[in-house]
């Protein structure tokens, strides 16, 4: 291995003390960056409560399950070319729709027309460009809270900030949707990294599931709630060519949570409850340091039931929750008694969030899926004829990875949607699944050029909320958002990112541009990065749906993973990019405020890079 080991300056920290303060059971402070104050993490059964987040903040109107038709988002079509390439115009503006028969239509913001947006359908090596059209209102649909990043962010003028980034997406950095490229309707204002009106994506990695959604800075989490989220179907001939189950048979499927009022209009909490003794200058909207919500929806239908034929299906799962955990299983289900039974069909994995994996794995037990996380499945349901199966999850929030499960014994949004299985026989025999699905190179550890030992914690903000940070072996309490860049890959580079988690909770930690692979991990107190080589043996290996390509990752508290990452064009995948791009937690409200941090690829020797 060569090149730098840490990728920072030795750390003026020592990192043994560092531990020592930050251990998962401390309760104690100390002073972080730009004068905040960083609280330690506390005790998973005490999480919570540190928070300021009541269990009971809201109740929904409460609503008959399995009354509603999962519908399906349906394809737009190209509204014409550009430079010969499919052009497509997408509409965000303010919509009216049923998410329950018996709720009133809501109120919401929606790509296309409609929640979630239409999905679009590209082919792998064939670009297109996508005009994003702002056709919002001026005001906001949720209360926005002007004191997040309020220094950069001109909330005191007219119109709604926007702007799409394609999660997934191995593009140009000027179309990658960055939080300050945001505009406003029919582009009368713009933030200060505006580049172009048409979005250009070069579509030069492997077919996958990715997905659209609003990043605008400091109210990602309210846009995205409040509907601008679509699925991105990137597909090609050998994918074609493995006979996966296709037409009616294929069924992107994204999960959310939600909160209404009695009117059918979406409730989002305004107010975190202080905890500072004599102290009420929490500013009145204020974010929420994450959000649960007591509804299921998928495809935007509030606890919908979904008919199959017994077939094999294929199933592009995505968690586009704001901060939720789903850890997910089919059970028999007793509609009448409401009761579950034994497990139903398993999910047999072919792809995560960049492509398929290189052979079919079956879920042993339950399926993981991080906020953004995506999960491409085929679940064979010709032994359920006549039967109805319930999508269970069994994931606490907050989530502390699946060790938390039995400590919190809590199961806050459990049932998901039903599975109606026609009685019968199947019109159609199923296919066996193919033994290899596509070839998944891995990035030889003798290839790096940088580690860098990256830290998730924990600190207060002016007003005593809850703030989370990225930080390095250097400042290891964490930066702000628009503290000078630390992480500076050079194009054609490899690195290491180790991940080490001193937070009270689980966070799935998204790359922009870029998928890596996961090397394992660890305990983060087993790890000294000035003194540690990651040894592959003693790490906790990747978990089997993790042995693809990835652009998310969950780090459990305490915990450090390991993923190796190159910048570039890799054996014939992936396309060379260079500029400014975007890390972060993707539990939304944490990557509000301000748990996002820049990094910037350089050119390599003697090139130059060009905006």
């Amino acid at each position: 291995m060569t090149g730098d080991r840490t990728g920072q300056p030795k750390s003026t920290v020592a990192r043994r003390r560092f531990l020592a303060a930050v251990g998962i059971a401390s309760t104690g402070a100390f002073a972080g960056c730009s004068g905040k104050s960083v609280s330690a993490p506390v005790a998973a059964k005490d999480a919570r409560d540190a928070d300021g987040i009541s269990d009971e903040t809201h109740t929904s109107p409460e609503l008959e399950r399995w009354v509603d038709e999962v519908p399906r988002p349906g394809v737009i079509e190209p509204s014409g070319t550009k430079d010969g390439q499919p052009r497509y115009e997408v509409e965000m503006a303010e919509i009216e729709q049923k998410l329950h028969r018996d709720l009133p239509p809501t109120t919401l913001w929606g790509y296309g027309g409609q929640y979630p947006g239409p999905t679009i359908e590209a082919e792998q090596g064939e670009p297109i460009y996508v005009r994003w059209q702002n056709h919002l209102p001026d005001e906001h649909l949720l209360p926005e809270d002007p004191t997040i990043h309020g220094d950069i962010i001109p909330y005191d003028e007219p119109g709604a900030r926007v702007v799409p980034h394609l999660h997934g997406g191995n593009v140009e950095h000027e179309s990658d949707g960055k939080p300050q490229a945001w505009f406003t309707r029919n582009f009368e204002r713009t933030g200060p990294d505006f580049k172009k009106k048409d979005y250009y994506y070069v579509n030069d990695q492997p077919p996958a599931t990715l997905w659209y959604h609003d990043h605008s800075l400091g109210i990602t989490r309210l846009n995205v709630y409040a509907g601008l989220a679509g699925f991105y179907l990137l597909r090609n001939d050998h994918e074609r060519e493995l006979n996966l189950p296709t037409g009616d048979n294929e069924i992107p499927l994204v999960f959310q949570d939600r909160s209404f009022n009695e009117d059918g209009s979406l409730y989002y909490p305004t107010d975190v409850p202080d905890t500072r003794d004599g102290d009420d200058s929490r500013p009145e909207p204020s974010i929420v340091p994450q959000f649960y919500g007591d509804v299921s929806t998928v495809n935007g239908k509030a606890w919908p039931r979904l008919s199959v034929d017994p077939e094999q299906y294929r199933f592009r799962l995505l968690n586009g929750a704001n901060s939720r955990y789903y850890n997910l299983k089919l059970l028999e289900y007793d509609e009448k008694s409401g009761e579950t039974g034994d497990s139903g069909p398993p999910f047999v994995q072919i792809g995560n969030d960049g492509g398929l994996l290189s052979e079919p794995v079956k879920t042993a037990g339950r399926l993981e899926l991080g906020s953004s996380q995506r999960a491409d499945v085929v679940v064979d349901f010709s032994e359920y004829a006549g039967e109805t199966l319930l999508l269970h999850n069994d994931a606490p929030a907050k989530y502390r990875g699946t060790s938390g499960i039995e400590a919190d014994d809590a199961e806050p949004l459990p049932e998901i949607m039903l599975v109606d299985v026609v009685a019968g026989e199947a019109d159609r025999q199923s296919d066996r699944l193919p033994d290899e699905l596509t070839r998944v190179p891995d990035i030889p550890m003798g290839s790096v050029d940088t580690e860098r030992y990256l830290t998730l914690a924990r600190q207060s903000d002016e007003y005593g909320r809850p703030l989370y940070a990225l930080g390095t072996s250097n400042e290891q309490m964490g930066y702000e958002l628009t503290d000078p860049v630390t992480e500076t890959p050079t194009l054609g580079d490899t690195e290491i990112w180790s991940l080490a988690n001193f937070t009270g909770m689980s966070h799935p930690i998204h790359l922009h541009l870029v998928h890596f692979q996961v090397l394992g991990r660890q305990s983060a107190a087993e790890y000294d990065p000035s003194e540690d080589e990651i040894d592959l043996d003693v790490l906790d290996g990747p978990e089997s749906y993790e042995l693809g390509w990835n652009d998310v990752v969950t780090v459990d508290p305490g915990n450090v993973v390991h993923v190796i990452v190159h910048f570039g064009e890799f054996e014939g995948l992936f396309s060379d990019q260079t500029g400014d791009y975007m890390w972060h937690c993707h539990m939304i409200e944490h990557e509000d405020h301000d748990m996002m941090r820049p990094f910037n690829v350089l050119p390599a020797d003697g090139e130059t890079e060009t905006d």
